[in-house]
């Protein structure tokens, strides 16, 4: 059975890796194996895709081809919709079977892409409950798999249930910028100014794990380069789980690494900033949500819990203008000097999580879902 695999962004590219050790009779091939690397594909917002749009073109005249001569069974997306939908309507229109994974977030706007996304696919497989249910009369195969990330961490937490306790130690903080060099650039001083709010304390340890090579060599110079009088910080190449699971609270940006958060039931304050141009027009067509964090929107769509005080949510949001270093210090030296702030938060990240069930093994059900739609075609 031959997989195109295409995964365009860090996140996506965990799921990617969990799929093919899923499938193990397959021959995968993804973007690396055409010569384009992930920290080149992640590039978001509008004037970085600009700048960029002769070579995304030629990613996407390279993958056409490849889809046309190499003739995959089937062709698999995950996530990364701006450039992968389109791939699959490619794929679609020369008959190879195309299944997307994760759904793109028509629940938070523009829900007038739906039959768009469904005439591109063959199949749709979804992390969260409400999602299929979008999709009703359009005649998509939509199913829900339950998220990975919750079997990752029910399985790690299962592995680590006899293990010794470590000795009480240092507090940590965990600062999760992003992976983009867009969003480090944007979020990292901002956090770096909250540690100097903060002040040098002999009881915490700063972390902040890189999500890439090139993460990794940015952040020691912003770090450097930081006014103030910080607390000792240390950045180290990847282990983001690991620390999120061991941290006392964390400051992390959109994305997965907020579910990562909750799943970890570390108190986490939401940070992101964008473009005043892309924030302007996010704020005009994001309708269907008052939330951003993943963990929120399971609460709120599973709760009803539409207009509710941001103070309600499991993880507090701080976004554009409201991400400040004031406002991020005060959130997390809340939870670094009261151990009952502490255990509430971790209470409201438990009762959002109980919400995301997940029965067996989710990348093991779209292993089986691809093998359906290859197996379809031929």
């Amino acid at each position: 059975m031959k997989v195109l695999l295409l995964a365009g962004e860090e996140s996506g590219l965990i799921y990617a890796e969990g799929l093919k050790a899923r499938l193990p009779e397959a021959e995968v091939r993804g973007y690396a194996d055409y010569g384009f690397k992930t920290a080149d594909l992640a590039v978001m917002g509008f004037w970085p895709v600009l700048k960029k749009l002769f070579y995304f073109l030629r990613v996407a005249r390279t993958m056409k081809r490849a889809v046309a001569e190499w003739r995959p069974d089937v062709l698999v997306t995950v996530d990364y919709p701006g450039l992968n939908l389109k791939l699959a309507a490619y794929a679609k229109s020369l008959g190879v079977p195309a299944v997307h994974l994760v759904c793109p977030q028509v629940w938070a706007w523009h829900q007038g892409r739906i039959p768009k996304v469904a005439a591109s696919l063959t199949k749709l497989l979804c992390f969260f409950p409400f999602e299929p249910a979008l999709f009703d009369g359009t005649g998509l195969d939509v199913k829900f798999i339950g998220h990975p990330m919750v079997d990752v961490f029910a399985q790690e937490r299962a592995a680590a249930a006899g293990a010794v306790a470590e000795p009480a130690g240092k507090k940590i903080l965990a600062l999760l910028p992003g992976s983009r060099m867009g969003e480090i650039w944007r979020n990292m001083p901002r956090l770096l100014a909250a540690l100097a709010l903060l002040g040098k304390r002999d009881d915490l340890e700063v972390v902040v794990p890189a999500a890439n090579a090139r993460a990794e060599a940015l952040l020691p110079t912003l770090i450097m380069k930081a006014p103030g009088d910080l607390p000792f910080v240390r950045v180290q190449r990847g282990g983001a789980r690991d620390l999120l699971r061991r941290a006392d609270c964390a400051a992390v940006a959109s994305g997965t690494a907020t579910l990562e958060a909750a799943l970890a039931r570390c108190p986490t304050v939401l940070v992101y900033a964008v473009s005043p141009l892309l924030a302007w027009f996010a704020r005009r067509v994001i309708k269907g949500v008052h939330y951003i964090g993943l963990a929120n929107v399971i609460w709120e769509k599973s709760r009803g819990a539409a207009g509710a005080p941001a103070a309600e949510a499991p993880m507090p949001e701080l976004l554009q203008e409201a991400f400040t270093p004031e406002a991020v210090a005060e959130r997390l030296r809340a939870w670094l000097d009261d151990s009952a702030a502490r255990k509430a938060a971790v209470t409201r990240l438990d009762d959002a999580m109980a919400l995301l069930t997940s029965d067996g093994d989710a990348l093991g059900k779209a292993a089986d879902e691809i093998r359906a739609a290859a197996g379809a075609r031929a």
